[in-house]
C-alpha cells in the first residue's frame, strides 16, 4: 500500500471533531496506531472508540506546555515511540475588527494556533531525533497567506505556523524528520459556527471551485505528508484551497 503507515504511532490534536477526527480515521486507515488527542475527553474517547482498532483517546491542553509533554509521555508509555504528529487543534476567535479586540481575544488565539504548534513540536522533538525518523504536520490556514478581515488574530497566528513549519524544517532536514504545513481554504466543520455568514460568504466566494472543502479531502493531504513517501518534501506549504491561493 502506497503511503502505509503500519506499525507507526501518530498523535492528532483537535481530533474530537471535523478535520482533526478525519486526519484520525485516514491515518487508522492506514495502519497507524492513532492517539485521538482534544481539549475535550469525552469527545477524543468517542472518536478513538469509533475508529476502534489501536486508536486511543489522549486528553491535551495545547495552551499548556505541562499538559503537552504529560500527554506526549503517555503516548511514549503506552506505544514506545511517536512517528507522526499532525497540529490540528485550533480556534478560529473573536469575529470583529482590531479596534473591537481585546488583549485576551488576542492572546488566546495566539496561545492556541501559533504558542500550541511551539509546545507541541518542542515536545516531540527528542523521541523523534533519538529514532531520526519523524513526520510533522502542521494545518495552518489560506487566512495565514492573505489574512481575513475582522480575523487579525487567527490570520496571524495561522502565518506565524506557516514561517514556524519552514524555520523547524531547516533545522531538522539532516535527521530524518519532514515538517511540512497544510493551508486549507474554508471548510465545512464546526469551527464554522464561530463566524459569521457574511464572513463565510466572503471566504467560499474567493474560492474558484465555489464551494467549502471537506475534511476529507484535507485529510487526504495530510495522509502523504504524514507517510515515509514523503521523504523528500520538507518545509513545504500545502494548498488545499479549491483553486483560492496561487502562490
Amino acid at each position: 500500500m502506497f503511503f502505509s503507515l503500519a506499525g507507526q504511532t501518530a498523535i492528532v490534536t483537535g481530533a474530537a471533531t471535523g478535520i482533526g477526527e478525519a486526519i484520525a480515521r485516514r491515518l487508522s486507515l492506514a495502519g497507524a496506531a492513532v492517539a485521538v488527542a482534544d481539549l475535550n475527553p469525552e469527545g477524543a474517547a468517542e472518536v478513538a472508540a469509533a475508529i476502534g482498532g489501536d486508536a486511543f483517546a489522549l486528553q491535551i491542553d495545547i495552551a499548556r506546555s505541562d499538559s503537552v509533554s504529560n500527554a506526549v509521555t503517555q503516548v511514549l508509555e503506552r506505544r514506545g515511540r511517536i512517528d507522526v504528529l499532525v497540529n490540528n487543534a485550533g480556534i478560529a476567535g473573536k469575529a470583529a475588527p482590531l479596534w473591537e479586540q481585546s488583549d485576551e481575544d488576542w492572546q488566546r488565539v495566539i496561545a492556541v494556533n501559533l504558542t500550541g504548534v511551539f509546545h507541541c513540536c518542542r515536545a516531540v522533538m527528542a523521541p523523534m531525533r533519538s529514532r531520526r525518523y519523524g513526520r510533522i504536520v502542521n494545518v495552518a490556514s489560506i487566512a495565514g497567506k492573505e489574512g481575513n478581515p475582522n480575523m487579525t488574530g487567527y490570520s496571524s497566528s495561522k502565518a506565524g505556523v506557516i514561517a514556524f513549519t519552514k524555520s523547524l524544517a531547516k533545522e531538522v532536514a539532516t535527521e530524518g524528520i519532514c515538517v511540512n504545513s497544510v493551508t486549507p481554504a474554508v471548510i465545512r466543520t464546526k469551527i464554522l459556527d464561530q463566524l459569521s455568514q457574511a464572513q463565510i460568504d466572503y471566504m467560499t466566494e474567493k474560492i474558484p471551485m465555489r464551494r467549502t472543502g471537506t475534511p476529507e479531502e484535507i485529510a487526504a493531504v495530510v495522509h502523504f505528508l504524514a507517510s515515509p513517501d514523503c521523504s523528500f518534501v520538507t518545509g513545504q506549504c500545502y494548498d488545499a484551497s479549491g483553486g483560492r491561493a496561487t502562490y
